[in-house]
């Protein structure tokens, strides 16, 4: 059975991209597999484009803190905090 293993990390901007740069050493291996197919090692990271059409579903935005975990075996992205709904 997999390790339910959940971070934080904030939102980046890089090249024009939202992304989610999490160090590798903090990641377990249940987590790592989880994000296959939606993340890529980026040097000594593992880093989790974050699609527009995502983006602003959730309402992320650069500086935001964001919570991934692999709860039910699946990788998930959500904010911790929401913006409020103008």
């Amino acid at each position: 059975m997999n390790e339910a293993v959940s971070l934080q990390g904030l939102v980046e901007m890089i090249n024009g991209e939202l992304v989610l740069m999490i160090p590798l050493d903090a990641i377990s291996a249940d987590l790592l597999e989880s994000s296959r197919g939606t993340s890529e090692v980026h040097d000594a990271y593992l880093k989790i484009a974050i699609p527009c059409c995502l983006a602003g579903l959730l309402r992320f935005e650069k500086g935001d803190l964001v919570c991934v975990h692999n709860m039910d075996g699946q990788f998930n992205i959500q904010p911790v905090k929401q913006h409020p709904v103008n």
